[in-house]
């Protein structure tokens, strides 16, 4: 099968890659390279050459941090609605000529501030059903991402700081004095519900019910270990609350895209809402790169 492109999945912390053929289909996978941050002396187009070494010489399309500010080369936004036909001519390619990098996306309101996204929309893409499908996508993880798309182009999105904002109370906030260090935040399904509840029906009242973790220590109501999944369900439960007043889910299952034990968790509340949701497949990126490269021309 004729080898077509090189995909990379390069973001903050990780690098991926995956070989593939003109029909899409995944021929060789790598993980473990470097994230941007991990970068020596910002040498990019080393720690590229290193990563893709016995690989043969072909396109090559690049995802995620990596076109950012921080990366190899910036690629601008794209402004929403954005689909495959505006993402390919804001393709960035390295001075070197080694990768092309596929830009953001921006979502503005008169009014408000910005939103963004850097990665997810290629996991969009690669979600979709088919090239000009619609649906609602949600995108769990440190900055969660709701995402509306229509006739292939995502149309709007919002970001929530879900997974940042559980860290930070964890590590850093009065919350996880009374909280086992070693404990997982799906440990016990019973404790994560139980928060899920809460703030599924107090969403406007998080910052007092956020307390409640404490308190529920304190006097004993909570253990130690249950506390980090009453908090992570706690804020779970809030997010879905506050997106669902924004985003009317009807049609179509909305699809869930990241970690699978993550995407199980969100899929409970959202079932304890009526809503059932399906988990996308793990090969999305890969997927989407190989779309969005083949609506460039990268692939013949």
């Amino acid at each position: 099968m004729a080898v077509a492109l090189i995909a990379l999945d390069w973001g903050t912390t990780s690098l991926r890659g995956w070989l593939i053929a003109v029909d899409g289909t995944i021929l060789d996978r790598r993980a473990g390279g470097p994230g941007i941050l991990a970068v020596r002396d910002t040498d990019f187009a080393a720690a590229h050459r290193r990563f893709v070494d016995g690989w043969p010489l072909l396109p090559t399309l690049a995802s995620g941090m990596i076109g950012s500010k921080q990366g190899w080369i910036e690629a601008p936004y794209v402004s929403c609605p954005g689909g495959f036909a505006d993402l390919a001519p804001g393709l960035r390619a390295t001075l070197d000529g080694a990768l092309r990098v596929v830009p953001g996306i921006a979502w503005q309101v008169p009014g408000l501030a910005p939103d963004v996204m850097r990665g997810e929309e290629t996991q969009i893409f690669g979600a979709l059903e088919s090239d000009d499908a619609s649906g609602l996508f949600i995108l769990p993880g440190t900055h969660s991402k709701w995402a509306r798309v229509t006739a292939g182009r995502i149309a709007a999105f919002a970001t929530f700081m879900t997974g940042e904002i559980f860290a930070v109370l964890r590590q850093h906030s009065i919350l996880g004095r009374l909280m086992a260090a070693d404990a997982m935040p799906d440990l016990n399904a019973a404790a994560f519900e139980a928060g899920a509840e809460v703030g599924l029906n107090h969403s406007d009242d998080l910052l007092h019910r956020l307390f409640a973790v404490r308190t529920l220590g304190l006097f004993e109501r909570l253990s130690a270990i249950d506390a980090p999944s009453y908090l992570s369900g706690l804020l779970i439960g809030a997010e879905i609350a506050a997106a669902l007043q924004r985003e009317a889910v009807g049609g179509s299952p909305p699809t869930l895209i990241g970690a699978r034990p993550l995407c199980a968790a969100y899929q409970r509340v959202l079932a304890a809402q009526g809503i059932a949701a399906r988990i996308a497949g793990e090969d999305v990126t890969p997927r989407g790169l190989w779309r969005i490269a083949r609506a460039a021309g990268m692939i013949g």
